[in-house]
């Protein structure tokens, strides 16, 4: 196991993972071994350069070079994703370790030195002509293979710099990541009073959702104490984020902070905006009408934003342990077929799952992708909540989606973001559907009120968290911007969100500084929203034949990123780029407040 101090056995049975799949320890000696096959790896690839537009007027000579270049460049990146994959899996269970952190740091600007080299790959690739590529790809078939690639490569065309400025920036890269890594273990050592208890911020966060409303006062109110010990720290990291990325941004000549994100994602802006405004125009129909109801529900004439998630019975609501969530969440894998079950029971059939939660691991639930020939691993917080149980089903999504995807190779397994959340979001679904059907008739009101909450986390909080961050960016290009106007930016943007009928109390002014993707991925968080409403889609239309609908799934998810998203759903007879698209969504979860309100 990778955790450096013994923990106590887990009452709840969640497990640790095993890494050794990867590597034995820190000092493992396949660790150099793999460096310098990169190192190798890469060496063989510089000897291409400049062969790539040499041969341009050869189109058989320039696929053959094409394939040969990039099919070097994907078995580089395997070594050297799987290095960087451990020390990123080591490191995020073990955030107060200053040798995991600092093993982490020293890998990845090793990585750094050894890759770098490599950028005239792309720089070579966008002095061809359309043309030029395209008749290669023609000429020489197996290169075709790389289209998916290529298109997203010579989407960047119009925003490369010169060499040496894109030499200059891969390399500055380690250093710039150590603002997240500061932001990571600030949160990690953070201790949380709430009342005579002391708490992670994963515990205190959890104990948001208990059934006594005094204890998920004492855990807001010990948050604000503690988030706002450490805002200045955390505006500090923000500020500095911003302005970097915007210095770069500004040499790519991206008009807009988002503009970057967008082209990675292979949408452009307009339709995201467009998806943005058409949330927040649904916010009184949504959010503020649920929460009114939720309010009434708890005889309470508005609620405290520590009652935002509070569960609507005062006894305590079911628990799970690993075993039962195992069960449940296989169970409803198992609907779309067996092959979907199989693939997550592989998860916990091999240790690939670290789901115990413990002092020094990092807060929050994720699927870490390695490479194509190395499967996933899935990180989590397991505390038995209900909650905890549809994190897995999300978190397992993921993992399938990546095993699925992994034929494709590496290159092209990776998912835009506008695919990514698909799988995650529709296991997380099936798993809530299972969730209802079983559970007895006394819990379904509380079951339906978690679910209307989870949508509304996942569209209505991420887009005010992507319209608070694009105000922030926004006004950082005019200088730092104070943890006094950040707080009022956040409260201005989670206010017109929540609405009239939920109180954001003093201290929450605070909250934006543990959100963890405005530092590590600034912009990502439009992706769950956009997810979530892809994924609506998707389930009406498995409604109406789910034998039709699974092996059309399937295809979808084993694509991987070979794909844009638009090519992806046209099999289901779904277009994205119509408008209505996004109404699908916002209307059923306005017909789950329907039904909740005939239950008020």
């Amino acid at each position: 196991m990778n955790a450096p101090f013994k923990t106590p056995a887990d009452p709840l049975g969640a497990p640790l993972w095993d890494l050794s799949d990867l590597y034995a320890s820190t000092e493992d000696a396949r660790i150099e071994a793999d460096l310098d096959r990169a190192r190798s790896l890469v060496a063989e690839l510089n000897a291409l350069q400049g062969r790539l537009v040499a041969s341009r007027a050869e189109p058989e000579a320039l696929g053959r070079v094409l394939d040969q270049a990039v099919t070097l460049y994907e078995r580089a990146s395997d070594v050297l994703g799987g290095l960087g994959a451990y020390a990123f899996l080591a490191a995020s269970t073990n955030r107060n370790d200053a040798a995991a952190q600092g093993f982490e740091a020293t890998v990845r600007e090793r990585m750094t030195a050894i890759a770098t080299p490599t950028i005239w790959v792309t720089l070579e690739v966008n002095q061809l002509d359309e043309g030029e590529v395209a008749a290669a790809l023609q000429a020489h078939p197996t290169a075709a293979r790389w289209t998916p690639w290529l298109r997203r490569v010579r989407a960047m065309k119009p925003h490369e710099l010169s060499s040496e400025l894109e030499t200059f920036l891969a390399e500055r890269g380690p250093i710039s990541a150590q603002w997240p890594r500061l932001f990571d273990e600030t949160l990690a050592a953070m201790k949380v009073s709430a009342g005579e208890d002391e708490l992670t911020l994963a515990e205190a966060l959890n104990r948001l959702s208990d059934p006594k409303a005094a204890r998920r006062k004492a855990a807001a109110e010990g948050l604000n104490e503690a988030l706002a010990a450490r805002a200045s720290t955390m505006a500090l990291v923000l500020n500095t984020v911003a302005a970097d990325k915007a210095l770069e941004d500004k040499w790519r000549g991206f008009r807009r902070p988002a503009d970057g994100r967008h082209l990675a994602n292979e949408v452009d802006g307009e339709s995201v905006d467009a998806m943005a405004e058409a949330v927040a125009a649904a916010y009184p129909r949504l959010s503020h009408r649920y929460y009114a109801l939720k309010a009434r529900a708890l005889g309470k004439p508005v609620l405290d934003q520590w009652d935002r998630n509070a569960p609507l019975e005062t006894t305590a609501p079911r628990s799970y342990d690993w075993a039962q969530g195992r069960e449940l969440v296989l169970a409803s894998f198992a609907d779309l077929g067996p092959e979907f079950a199989d693939r997550a029971g592989g998860f916990f059939d091999k240790p690939w799952i670290d789901g115990r939660a413990r002092p020094g691991k990092q807060s929050g639930a994720y699927a870490h992708p390695v490479t194509s020939d190395r499967h996933p691993y899935v990180f989590l917080n397991w505390m038995g909540e209900r909650r905890d149980v549809l994190t897995l089903a999300h978190e397992l999504g993921h993992g399938v989606h990546q095993t699925l995807a992994a034929g494709q190779g590496s290159l092209l397994a990776d998912t835009p973001l506008t695919l990514a959340e698909t799988a995650s979001i529709f296991a997380e679904g099936l798993t809530f559907d299972r969730l209802l059907k079983t559970a007895p008739k006394v819990e379904q009101r509380g079951l339906l009120a978690g679910r209307i909450e989870d949508g509304l986390n996942t569209v209505v909080r991420q887009i005010a968290f992507h319209r608070f961050e694009t105000r922030f960016h926004d006004e950082r290009a005019a200088g730092e911007v104070s943890v006094e106007r950040i707080g009022a930016l956040w409260l201005g943007e989670m206010g017109g969100s929540l609405g009239p009928a939920v109180t954001l109390n003093s201290g929450y002014e605070h909250w934006w500084s543990y959100v963890s993707h405005f530092v590590h991925s600034p912009f990502y968080v439009y992706a769950y929203a956009f997810g979530d409403l892809l994924v609506a889609a998707l389930m009406e239309t498995r409604a109406k034949d789910p034998g039709a609908f699974t092996p059309l799934y399937r295809e979808l998810l084993a694509a991987g990123g070979s794909k844009t998203y638009v090519e992806a759903l046209a099999p289901f007879g779904l277009n994205p780029r119509d408008p209505a698209f996004w109404t699908i969504g916002t209307k059923r979860l306005e017909g789950l407040i329907d039904q909740f309100e005939a239950l008020v």
